[in-house]
């Protein structure tokens, strides 16, 4: 079946873009993502900021992409992965959840601070660049309707988009949906994440047909056990999705 692919923008369109990004850069002065210092661009980090982010780029589980203190080799399994494999073929994130990201993740998320959209997705293609020749759909972790309402905007949606705009690769915003409200996942041990995630999404019926046979690039913006990424994996597998890889923002070490 063959990838569908996004549109490539037409003249006039690139120059609109670049007129409102120079209207927007003028009207709202560029402020570090993470600590608010006036910077050269939108979406862009301080000296300090950057210097705090630890990106994870050395040894990992071949799975799920937990970093290795030490090179274990290739195709090495954490020992989580090996005892309980997750439904999802790969995952990676581009740093570390610490003190040092975790301002700039929150500012994202709660602070409506999307002009860093489009720096945050060169992050995660970045992340995910081994796996994008085998990806046919880029699609967001999707939040519950009242969640999404209070939120007014679903950053893993927003960074998905970003993401499949900049690999040429087609988005699939609607291809899962949350079927019923679960709690917030802080606070939760690792078996209570699962619980909490199980049977929480589906496949929209939209998709039903489409996503057969698929590989799909699932984005979100914090890995911290993977319970809500397998859970969106097994929704995937079960309506016949071909593989399922996921990306994040920030990764709980």
């Amino acid at each position: 079946m063959a990838r569908p692919r996004l549109l490539r923008k037409s003249e006039p369109t690139r120059r609109l873009v670049a007129w409102s990004a120079r209207l927007t850069d003028a009207l709202f002065p560029a402020r570090c993502v993470g600590c608010g210092v006036d910077v050269d661009a939108q979406g862009r980090l301080c000296a300090r900021c950057w210097r705090d982010v630890n990106f994870i780029d050395g040894p990992s589980c071949a799975c799920c992409g937990y970093p290795f203190d030490v090179n274990l080799g290739v195709d090495v399994l954490c020992a989580r992965c090996l005892a309980s494999p997750p439904a999802f073929a790969t995952a990676r994130a581009a740093f570390r959840y610490d003190d040092g990201s975790r301002r700039l993740v929150l500012s994202y998320k709660h602070g409506d601070r999307l002009e860093a959209t489009a720096a945050l997705a060169s992050w995660l293609m970045r992340a995910a660049r081994p796996v994008l020749g085998e990806v046919d759909l880029v699609a967001p972790v999707p939040l519950h309707r009242w969640r999404l309402l209070k939120r007014r905007f679903n950053q893993a949606a927003e960074l998905a988009r970003a993401l499949a705009r900049q690999a040429d690769l087609a988005y699939a915003g609607d291809l899962l949906v949350r079927i019923r409200a679960t709690r917030t996942q802080g606070g939760l041990s690792r078996t209570g994440r699962q619980r909490n995630v199980q049977g929480a999404f589906q496949v929209s019926g939209c998709w039903s047909v489409g996503v057969r046979g698929r590989s799909v690039l699932l984005v979100d913006d914090v890995m911290t056990t993977g319970a809500t990424v397998d859970s969106c994996a097994r929704a995937l597998l079960r309506a016949g999705a071909g593989a399922v890889h996921v990306v994040t923002l920030a990764r709980v070490v």
